[in-house]
């Protein structure tokens, strides 16, 4: 998506002298960033370097290959995703599953940070590692040098993988992936992409032979097709030398495969594809209008403009389609269009995508329609176009004040695209100031010209995919057809309505801080108002230009009687819908353009918070957001009757698909004794059983006393602007002596052991999951040991069923103890397999889990846990969100805070001991197993 994609210049940002003059004549060349070295090996290998101290003492390091399944030939369908796993699975310097094993012990865990992925154009590898032990980068390099020309492809290694990658592929399985097969001819009309689906095809991956796999590996694996990617806390010159050292040596191939670019060919016809499924859990539209032309490559001034043009063009359409969904009677859930990349990198096109009640995709066809005719013979507005390049203007501002803060994973995709497809990377200085000026040069005429090039007779697809049920009439291509070319003479111009002056009605009279602490070891500061309230706030150095928000009372639906909760449940969210101080979501949407600032009210069983976030510049709107919520929220019911049609829509055929269907019934089944426990997934009637009046009084009596909330703010805040706005918008909120405390309606569970077979769905898919749950007394000794637990278990459980027995593709263990309202205990182990492997691979678990019972974990894998949390402590310590996350979490837990500067200290205390005490305290109890099947067939 070339336009929208073009605001991911913003990840980049050199420290250049801000008065450098920038050349924007129209012909002149976008720059390369020179906060960026890169070069090219005399064998062709790319690479780029990036000096990047956040986060600290870490590098990103890429392999980026220019070759996916687009390349593979017929008998080699699927094998560029498999090359992919093989190169964890034995190297030169790795055997077997060394590599995985040597990076856990440093740290990184797989599938979390270390990661690959493979599409039709490129195959990627991702490897962040410390940079502050030489020995651990000298390794770092050896790893992506092997994963490039050193995989050994063992004939059994490849044999034991051909499960993993089965279980992968069987994971895709379902109605998305049928209606796609069938759809996809059209889509991309006699092009080889539509017959290269990176996963490849089942018998391929079953039977190929083991020369298939070696040949794509040195056919395409060559110098000439890679780039090494390198940003982080390093020195430039001596990543250079690296690179050097360990790929310069490698040669091409004498008799190289050219590296065919496939294109997409024109067609004159309009197709439709009209695709239903029994198990489509959802409704949807896609309108695509193909270029004629390749894609151009952005390279000068003039193209960046375009470029800008067509974001503004998508920013004001989609404001419009978004205004749609805010209406009564929404045609879709929600719509979007924009023009820019498709399945192929050869062809763009104009697509507009929508999701839609089941029964108004043409309804939603038709908006679609019009609103590009609407374009067409009216054009937007001024107002449109000046709210738009604030809009975009006000992103570009952000990303440009936080030009020093930037993580360095943020970077390596943008050279990865300059690589693959040569998109620019100039840096967010020079795109901030060119982005600046030029938008000051684009006017309404060269927006409104663009819907000319886009919309056209010929070239064009339609596809409509959704259930298909018993009494649902599906649309005909006569009926799609009839919709595209329908009369729009009868359209009238858009009408843009006047910008609210306030997000406020009423006067504010401000109440006053009274006391004000501070706690110099967390860097806290706390303000004590004349309300009652209480605000906590942390000044960081973390980003530039944010400002998070959470602010927590006791109470919470529990409070609320059974009969009520049960009409209200799903209420609570769509009060806010109404919007406040009589604005609609619309009139506060176009009000917030340009200014950036959210805050989101909502009650949980335990608590009514609220959470947001801003710009130190835009701090106020926040605070207003929040006093208008406390004081002043609308009661609309067409908002809210449009607010439960949209989440009626979304949810209403959920439960066709096996997954979400098994998760009903498994957590029915568990929470059978529960009076407050009404659906997982809410259908129709449950939907339209929602009392909006109960909702609104008891989210209005939730929010009634300031004096029973704290807030937290952390980030880069001002001391007198924070005392200002919480003394004018906090400690004027309404407020009571009444503190109120969490009530525990007890543990309804079903007690004892338990087994629940669900049998759901056509394919040949399962689903396992074992879960311990129990009333427990809180230790936080306990609950980091049982944390512990959950990432060993983890660990031994992708060695043993994934790396030994070949039956999952992922698998995942985890454990915890709340503390709050009263001790509890849960811990889950769940993976998907096929079914014909579910009970031995529940047995393999279960087995598991006894052999850390009986003779606790092996200190390597303790070690591992231990390496991995410290990692992400370095890195979580260091963001705002992870320290209000933990302010949060502390004061609800009435714990104090300061452990957030302890928790290395209680990570290296963990002992092997205290891991196998936690799971035969734990896991020896009862559990409940839960077991998807498909359906049985006669």
């Amino acid at each position: 998506m070339k336009q929208i994609r073009l605001w991911m210049f913003l990840v980049a940002a050199p420290l250049l002298a801000s008065a450098q003059d920038i050349d924007l004549k129209g012909d002149s060349p976008i720059p390369f960033d020179p906060a960026v070295r890169t070069g090219k090996l005399k064998n062709g290998l790319t690479y780029y370097i990036r000096k990047n101290a956040k986060p600290e003492n870490k590098v990103d390091l890429r392999l980026v290959i220019n070759a996916g399944s687009i390349l593979e030939d017929d008998d080699q369908q699927g094998l560029a995703h498999f090359m992919e796993h093989m190169c964890f699975n034995g190297t030169k310097h790795f055997p077997k599953n060394e590599l995985v094993d040597y990076l856990q012990s440093i740290g990184v865990k797989f599938g979390q940070h270390l990661n690959a992925y493979t599409s039709f154009d490129e195959t990627v590898y991702f490897l962040p590692i410390p940079s502050d032990d030489t020995e651990k980068l000298e390794k770092g390099f050896s790893i992506l040098e092997d994963w490039a020309f050193n995989a050994v492809l063992t004939p059994e290694e490849i044999d034991k993988e051909r499960g993993v990658v089965l279980e992968e592929y069987r994971l895709g399985l379902g109605a998305d992936d049928r209606m796609r097969k069938r759809f996809m001819p059209k889509m991309m009309y006699q092009s080889h992409y539509a017959n290269r689906l990176p996963i490849g095809q089942k018998e391929i991956l079953e039977n190929f032979t083991y020369d298939k796999i070696k040949n794509f590996y040195k056919d395409w694996y060559r110098p000439d097709l890679m780039a090494v990617i390198v940003v982080g806390d390093i020195d430039v010159d001596a990543m250079e030398k690296k690179i050097k050292d360990h790929f310069s040596s490698y040669k091409n191939p004498k008799k190289e495969r050219p590296r065919k670019i496939y294109d997409v060919p024109n067609h004159e016809q309009t197709f439709v594809s009209i695709e239903t499924d029994k198990e489509a859990s959802n409704s949807r539209v896609q309108l695509i209008y193909k270029d004629y032309t390749d894609p151009k490559v952005m390279v000068t001034v003039n193209n960046m403009k375009e470029d800008l043009a067509e974001m503004l063009f998508s920013t004001m359409l989609n404001n419009r389609l978004n205004e749609y969904t805010n209406k009564p009677n929404p045609p879709f859930v929600y719509g979007y269009t924009y023009h820019g990349d498709t399945w192929a990198k050869t062809k763009e096109a104009y697509q507009s995508f929508a999701m839609t009640q089941e029964d108004k995709q043409l309804d939603a066809l038709k908006v679609l329609v019009e609103e590009n005719e609407r374009i067409k013979k009216f054009g937007f507005t001024q107002g449109e176009l000046e709210r738009a390049k604030t809009e975009i203007n006000a992103m570009y501002e952000k990303s440009y004040n936080e030009r020093d803060k930037k993580n360095s994973s943020n970077y390596v995709g943008e050279y990865q695209r300059h690589f693959l497809s040569k998109e620019p990377t100039p840096g967010i200085e020079w795109t901030f100031k060119a982005s600046q000026k030029l938008m000051e040069q684009i006017s309404l005429k060269d927006i409104n010209g663009l819907i000319n090039n886009y919309l056209k007779d010929d070239n064009r697809v339609v596809v409509l995919t959704g259930p298909e049920k018993e009494g649902l009439k599906q649309p005909t291509e006569a009926e799609v057809l009839a919709v595209l070319n329908m009369d729009t003479s009868n359209l009238t111009a858009y009408e843009d309505e006047p910008v609210a002056s306030s997000l406020l009605r009423n006067e504010v009279k401000p109440g006053s801080v009274t006391k004000k602490e501070s706690n110099d070891k967390l860097g806290t500061t706390t303000l004590y108002l004349s309300n009652g309230a209480k605000v906590t706030y942390k000044k960081t150095d973390f980003k530039n230009d944010e400002v998070l928000m959470r602010a927590i009372s006791y109470g919470g639906s529990n409070l609320i009687s059974v009969e009520d909760y049960r009409k209200t449940y799903l209420g609570f969210s769509g009060v806010t819908q109404g919007g406040f101080s009589g604005l609609d979501q619309n009139a506060i949407d176009k009000f917030m353009t340009g200014k950036i600032a959210t805050v989101r009210p909502f009650v949980s069983d335990n608590f009514e918070m609220m959470s947001g976030s801003s710009t130190p510049k835009d701090m106020e709107y926040m605070f207003q957001m929040m006093y208008a919520y406390f004081t002043d929220i609308n009661y609309d019911e067409e908002a809210f009757d449009t607010y439960i049609q949209k989440q009626s829509a979304f949810t209403a055929n959920m439960l066709s698909q096996p997954a979400y269907f098994f998760r009903q019934e498994f957590y029915s089944f568990i929470n059978k004794d529960d009076p407050r426990f009404v659906t997982v997934i809410p259908d129709e009637k449950t939907w339209k059983s929602t009392d909006y009046k109960l909702s609104y009084d008891l989210f209005k009596e939730r929010f009634s006393n300031a004096a029973d909330f704290e807030f937290f703010f952390v980030g880069n805040i001002d001391d007198k602007a924070m005392e200002e706005l919480a003394s004018k918008y906090l400690a004027s909120l309404p407020a009571s002596d009444k503190k109120e405390t969490a009530q525990d309606p007890g543990d309804k569970k079903v007690k004892g052991s338990h087994k629940r077979v669900v049998h759901k769905g056509a394919d040949p898919k399962s689903n396992v999951t074992i879960m311990y749950y129990g009333e427990t007394k809180y230790n936080p000794e306990e609950a980091t040991a049982l944390n512990a637990l959950g990432e060993i278990l983890t660990i031994k459980l992708v060695e043993e069923l994934r790396e030994k027995e070949s039956g999952v593709y992922g698998i995942r263990a985890s454990g915890s103890i709340d503390k709050f309202p009263t001790g509890y205990f849960r811990f889950n182990v769940s993976f998907p397999c096929g079914p014909e492997n579910a009970e031995k691979l529940m047995e393999s678990a279960l087995r598991e889990i006894q052999k850390i019972v009986d003779n606790g974990p092996e200190e390597k894998d303790l070690a591992k846990y231990k390496e991995g949390e410290l990692l992400d402590y370095k890195k979580n310590i260091k963001e705002n969100r992870y320290w209000l996350s933990y302010l949060g979490s502390q004061w609800t837990d009435n714990t104090s805070p300061e452990n957030i500067l302890t928790v290395e200290d209680r990570v290296n205390a963990v002992t092997a001991k205290q891991v196998q005490d936690v799971a035969k305290k734990y896991l020896t109890k009862d559990k409940v197993i839960g077991m998807l099947l498909p359906e049985e067939t006669n």
